[in-house]
């Protein structure tokens, strides 16, 4: 053989080496990843079942401390936490210290002050579990249950990007009217033998109060963010119009996604990432109403999508609006990490775990069997979507690792 052959023999063999190599290493890389969204799905399991219990061991700081400290640009709290129940516990017990009528916005709320100083979002209970809200997937009151099933679904997808939420049952009379400011107090009504309120807000009507059975009210509390990261909202990319016969471009414009990757900050960083993650969520717990967003303010797109107020989920456990999962049919793209998560999941995973996270609440059961049910069929859907972008796009382009960033599209 002569030289110049044997020569491109030789770099031929050493080109098919480093290939070889790249891919041995991508396939480690590859392996080593799914092992530790193994590990982090069997911890996630393990901690689920929560104590709620008002020890804090090893700390002198109080519940609020501790939470104020666990929040980071993306995440609300950390994957160990064994400080949860006693958080939990605490926003259950602490004496209501002040209660206004709540920020501004579209639903009833109240604005509560715990001892300590903690504020929290009180939002009465306006149905009951088997209630089937019909109409469009946005309409009805609030669900105070939906907040607390959200909450714990963040958890078992190990976003960790919602507030912390717990049932709490508080007596309108002895716990509320005594701290309750003037606007509140004179919201306050009676129906029969129940105390009511009716709150300000946009919707909010003294023809359509809460009310309590006679003085104890069942409801939720949202632990408010600390200050020190203020919020900034953004209009949502898919969001609705909310007009009859009105279609957002996204409703009829299957190539919308590309229109998306090229604004900022969907253009480079996580927030589209984080969209896709929030449509995944939002489906699950058939929430369409996500017009708008929060982030943390000046975060130049690196901060999460914070998942605040869910309590228009888990209204018709019969209806499956799959327009909700737009970003991830339009995208065609998915985190490694959640789409291992989703698959752990399956086969009743999602039921029993959703479960076990909310045994421990004061308003457990948090959702009707008819709602469980409706979850484990829609996660079934997300992954029959994914597949089929799969089947159309290749794994590689679809499944995008969590540490890559998206300038490349």
């Amino acid at each position: 053989m002569k030289l110049k052959q044997r020569v491109v023999v030789l770099a031929l063999l050493l080109v098919i080496l480093v290939l070889t190599k790249l891919l041995l290493l991508d396939r480690l890389e590859t392996s080593a990843a799914q092992r530790q969204d193994q590990l982090s799905f069997q911890r996630m399991m393990s901690s689920l079942k929560l104590t709620m219990d008002s020890r804090l061991e090893h700390t002198l700081q109080s519940p609020w401390e501790i939470a104020s400290q666990w929040v980071v640009p993306r995440e609300v709290y950390p994957e160990d936490t064994p400080e949860m129940g006693a958080v939990l516990h605490a926003m259950v017990t602490k004496k209501i210290v002040r209660a206004d009528v709540g920020y501004k916005g579209t639903q009833l709320k109240a604005l509560l002050v715990l001892d300590g100083g903690q504020k929290v979002v009180f939002k009465p209970k306006r149905y009951s579990r088997d209630y089937i809200v019909e109409g469009e997937p946005y309409a009805g009151y609030d669900r105070h249950n939906a907040e607390v099933a959200a909450f714990h679904l963040d958890r078992i997808l190990g976003f960790r990007r919602a507030p912390l939420v717990v049932g709490r049952f508080v007596n309108l009379i002895t716990e509320i009217k005594p701290v309750a400011t003037e606007q509140l107090l004179s919201t306050f009504l009676k129906q029969g033998n129940n105390s009511c309120f009716y709150g300000k807000c946009y919707y909010c009507r003294e023809t359509e109060p809460a009310c309590a059975d006679r003085e104890t009210m069942e409801g939720s509390v949202t632990l408010w963010l600390p200050d020190v990261w203020p919020l900034q909202k953004h209009r949502h990319p898919w969001g609705r119009t909310y007009r009859e016969g009105k279609l957002a471009r996204w409703e009829y414009d299957e190539s919308y996604c590309d229109a998306v990757k090229k604004t900022s900050p969907y253009d480079s960083g996580p927030r589209l990432l984080d969209i896709i993650d929030t449509a995944i969520f939002d489906y699950l717990i058939g929430n369409a109403d996500r017009h708008h967003y929060e982030s943390f303010q000046d975060d130049e797109g690196a901060s999460m999508l914070i998942l605040l107020d869910n309590a228009k989920s888990f209204g018709n456990p019969s209806l499956d609006e799959r327009s909700i999962l737009a970003p991830l049919y339009q995208c065609c793209i998915i985190r490694v990490s959640t789409w291992n998560r989703l698959t752990h999941l399956k086969h009743g995973s999602l039921r029993s775990a959703l479960l076990s996270a909310t045994a421990h609440d004061p308003i457990y059961p948090v959702l009707s069997e008819a709602h469980l049910e409706a979850l484990e069929r829609r996660l079934q859907g997300i992954l029959g979507t994914v597949q089929q972008c799969i089947d159309q796009f290749g794994n590689d382009v679809v499944m995008v690792e969590d540490r890559m960033t998206l300038s490349h599209l």
